[in-house]
């Protein structure tokens, strides 16, 4: 099992952070600074009033389904990571958006169990496949679904990550990995101060 979490964030600001846990005026003033044209990652800011609608919906199902499945979050809104690493933001890695990205890798051992929610692939676009099942994408065991620590364990144990050999048909241009949603911040920021230490 993979022993790890990635989380992306931008260059020179601090690790951890959530736009949800702004007000929405700053929040979508935020998304506009953050916005940078061509890249696979901070594009998704273009339209901030779309985004973010969309994400406050994703994140209040995230939300539901982890408590539903005993998860205990300790806060309104997750920080967002990957389980493991993932080849497809290796390959897909443009120039705008590597000048503007770092990452941080993070031992899952510093969460309790009831701390972490998964979703395959990235939450927002698992709630779009599982609701309107495109024919093309869906895969009705993963999209759609919210898992917990062991359900992914189960899963990763037997079938690998993602793009390790799973018979999907995700387009190029989408995420192909497993999403982590840490709705624990204490551990995250213990271990940030430790890196610092």
């Amino acid at each position: 099992m993979v022993d790890y979490l990635t989380h992306f964030y931008r260059k020179g600001s601090p690790p951890f952070r959530s736009l949800s846990a702004l007000p929405d005026n700053e929040a979508l003033h935020l998304m506009r600074e953050l916005y940078v044209e061509g890249s696979i990652m901070w594009e998704r800011f273009k339209d901030p009033d779309q985004y973010f609608r969309a994400r406050r919906e994703t994140e209040r199902w995230l939300r539901e389904a982890f408590v539903a499945k005993g998860g205990r979050p300790q806060e309104s809104y997750p920080i967002y990571m990957i389980l493991g690493s993932s080849r497809w933001a290796d390959r897909v890695g443009d120039p705008a958006t590597l000048a503007v990205t770092t990452e941080l890798r993070v031992p899952l051992a510093i969460f309790a169990e009831n701390d972490l929610s998964f979703t395959y692939p990235d939450s927002m676009i698992s709630a779009w496949f599982g609701r309107d099942k495109p024919a093309e994408y869906y895969q009705p065991e993963y999209h759609g679904h919210v898992f917990t620590l062991a359900e992914i364990r189960a899963i990763v144990e037997c079938k690998g990550l993602p793009e390790e050999g799973w018979q999907t048909a995700m387009p190029a241009h989408l995420a192909h990995y497993i999403e982590a949603q840490v709705w624990n911040r204490a551990p995250l920021l213990e271990y940030a101060r430790m890196l610092e230490a």
